[in-house]
């Protein structure tokens, strides 16, 4: 019995610390947060583009949450992407143009479609999810495109003003706060993000995704887990499209159209899944990608963009996330090497 018990505390841990250790900041993501916030310093010509770039790797951090971690296929993220940005839309209209209580709303938006939706999601493989998903957003869009009298229907909603954030920072056309308001919002994102594939939950949904029958064989609640994953990744959905809403002023139905989720899945598999920095870094690659081809031919832009998505695919989805990985091992082992050199030095 006590032998038991002293085996039980030492798993708890050895789980504990690698817990803690997996929840250490790198220094490749010190200077990551560290680039992005001097690219409002020293990009300021560039700070439209950056808010569209930053609102595509929220909307890839959600596909990521359920696809990476969970292994859930979905085409319909435009579903929570779009209520979300029509939510904090509408709110900012009829009721106020806070621009963080437009969030929360769009949030709340997000998941409470994802989580009605869920219980479908959860009743077939993955070619009914797919189906189901992209049924879903199709749904939404056309109860948005007949309902003009609220949504604006074809023309858009229109007439959408935000309020200064915090009572003193204006949304200028320059997109000098927006950009700083939606870098803010991803890191807190992100932050909460990284909490949660890094607890228990979040190695609980890794179980789930690499082997759904074993993982409910040794009790953890399949279903459970998914909806409140699923859940939680609308939520983030949501909270993109209220960017989009909030920093262009406008929105459209294409908003809840097919292309918004294929455009997150593409950013997502340019960026690698299954490690939160994939959309990031997708997010940038897809859109200065986009940008630069679009500028050389605007007419066949999206054949090239194809192109390389073919080649991204080829090369491996891993491929981003495994250099990264090197990158950091090879700094550490540096960092270790400098530490024995520096403890020799003591001693002699």
């Amino acid at each position: 019995m006590l032998n038991s018990e002293m085996h039980q505390s030492s798993l708890a841990g050895r789980v504990s610390a690698r817990l803690k250790l997996n929840n250490r900041w790198g220094i490749l993501e010190i200077l990551f947060w560290m680039l992005a916030l001097a690219s409002w310093f020293f990009l300021p010509d560039e700070h439209l583009i950056l808010t569209e770039i930053v609102g595509y790797a929220v909307l890839a951090l959600s596909i990521d949450l359920i696809l990476g971690y969970a292994g859930v296929v979905t085409l319909g993220q435009a579903a929570m992407y779009g209520i979300g940005a029509y939510a904090s839309g509408i709110f900012s209209i009829y009721v106020t143009g806070e621009p963080l209580t437009g969030l929360v709303v769009a949030a709340l938006a997000g998941a409470a479609v994802a989580l009605l939706t869920s219980f479908l999601l959860l009743r077939g493989a993955d070619l009914t999810r797919l189906m189901v998903t992209l049924g879903v957003a199709a749904v939404l869009s056309e109860i948005a495109n007949q309902a003009s009298w609220l949504t604006g229907g074809a023309d858009g909603l229109q007439g959408i003003t935000i309020d200064p954030l915090f009572g003193h920072f204006e949304f200028d056309i320059y997109g000098h706060t927006g950009y700083a308001y939606s870098l803010a919002v991803l890191f807190v994102l992100f932050l909460l993000a990284r909490l949660l594939v890094s607890s228990p939950f979040g190695y609980s949904l890794k179980a789930i995704r690499d082997n759904p029958l074993r993982a409910s064989a040794v009790g953890i609640p399949v279903k459970a887990r998914l909806v409140a994953i699923y859940t939680i990744a609308g939520a983030y959905a949501g909270i993109s499209g209220a960017l989009f809403t909030q920093t262009q002023q406008f929105i459209s139905l294409d908003a809840l159209s097919f292309q918004k989720s294929a455009d997150g899945l593409m950013v997502l598999v340019i960026g690698g899944t299954g490690y939160l920095y994939g959309g990031l870094i997708g997010a940038l690659v897809y859109k200065v990608i986009q940008d630069g081809l679009s500028s050389l031919t605007p007419q066949y832009w999206q054949f090239w963009v194809g192109v390389l998505l073919v080649a991204f695919v080829l090369a491996g989805r891993d491929r981003p996330r495994q250099l990264v990985q090197r990158a950091s091992h090879w700094i550490e082992g540096l960092n270790l090497k400098r530490r024995l050199r520096a403890v020799k030095g003591k001693s002699s």
